[in-house]
């Protein structure tokens, strides 16, 4: 069962890191902010356009290794439609999971697909790659204009 599970979780990240979702820009995006990763060299650019508290569209745009750009696409995927409090809760219970201060298991099933990168925990260089991401989102809702790094 733990194997199906970590294969499973394999080929999400694999899948999204080959084939990303919600790649793009959002030509009518309000909010948007850049991430760089010294260490591995990914930059992230997220956009997202927001609708009253309503994460009404989110993409981005970059290139990265296949944690980072499968992070990305995962998170997009998962905050589309929902609202910027919801996107910040998430925000906290994803750096907890993959930062290894969590395995709650009612924090990963909330989490869905976005579990799939719990993994990274055993590799400290590696989340920093993971959560690039999702601290460019928290920029990009805040409305900073500094570019987010991982160092």
């Amino acid at each position: 069962m733990i194997s199906d599970l970590a294969d499973l979780y394999q080929e999400i990240i694999v899948d999204h890191g080959k084939r990303p979702r919600n790649l793009r820009v959002i030509d009518v995006a309000n909010r948007t902010a850049e991430g760089f990763n010294p260490l591995c060299g990914d930059r992230v650019r997220v956009y997202v356009q927001v609708d009253g508290e309503r994460l009404a569209d989110i993409s981005f745009t970059g290139s990265g290794c296949a944690i980072c750009t499968a992070s990305a696409s995962l998170m997009t995927q998962f905050l589309k439609d929902r609202d910027e409090t919801a996107a910040h809760e998430t925000f906290e219970q994803f750096i907890a999971v993959v930062t290894g201060q969590t395995d709650d298991e009612d924090t990963l099933t909330a989490l869905g697909k976005l579990a799939a990168l719990a993994g990274v925990r055993k590799y400290p260089v590696r989340v920093k790659c993971a959560t690039l991401p999702w601290h460019t989102l928290e920029a990009a809702l805040q409305d900073t204009d500094n570019v987010v790094s991982t160092e």
